[in-house]
């Protein structure tokens, strides 16, 4: 089985879950400026930490469509694009829809959870930890395909998992920066968990 095959070639084959990712990320995106002296959407929809006045449970789902900047959403959108859309054609939307939320979740529990040991309170938003879970699974199927490392440098799949892996650690606990690493680390280990599950029994419920 070759990715190849199930690489949307224009805008209209982009499968439907994928396709709504990222329509909703860019509508929030520019909401986000358009509205922002009307509603606060980062205070309603970004992921706050428990206990804040600001948390909502809602967030929990809410923070993985939210985006700071430009490059924010445009990588992650690119990344949703590029392996979502291959992910989805072979999943099926339901599976593909409940992967991407699981790693999503996982994401924001490993980061909030880090930052409650650590009495650090920080706010949670990006689709990072959910993309970190579809780079995990695309390795995990087509590990020996080569993807270009900032657009220049061939790198095995599975190899760029794993130096991905190793960089979102040691900056999660050396790096004093406004990146959630450990987000990125829980959406990946999420990730791996559930390909491990399906290999194993292929028709558990998710």
């Amino acid at each position: 089985m070759g990715f190849q095959e199930f690489k949307p070639r224009q805008f209209q084959q982009i499968p439907m879950v994928v396709k709504n990712i990222l329509i909703i990320n860019i509508v929030l995106f520019f909401g986000t400026f358009l509205l922002q002296n009307t509603i606060d959407l980062n205070r309603f929809l970004d992921l706050s930490p428990i206990g804040t006045p600001d948390f909502k449970p809602h967030q929990f789902i809410t923070y993985m469509f939210m985006h700071a900047d430009i490059p924010h959403i445009l990588f992650n959108m690119l990344a949703v694009y590029m392996f979502g859309s291959i992910l989805e054609n072979i999943w099926g939307a339901k599976r593909f829809l409940n992967f991407y939320i699981l790693c999503g979740l996982g994401a924001a529990f490993l980061q909030l959870g880090i930052g409650y040991l650590n009495n650090e309170y920080t706010v949670l938003l990006g689709a990072s930890g959910a993309v970190f879970g579809l780079l995990v699974a695309f390795a995990m199927m087509f590990p020996n395909t080569e993807l270009q490392l900032y657009f220049i440098i061939p790198v095995k799949a599975k190899y760029l998992v794993i130096g991905y892996a190793l960089f979102e650690l040691y900056n999660g606990f050396f790096a004093h920066d406004n990146v959630a690493h450990f987000a990125h680390l829980g959406g990946l280990a999420v990730g791996i968990i559930i390909m491990l599950i399906w290999k194993k029994n292929k028709n558990f419920f998710f």
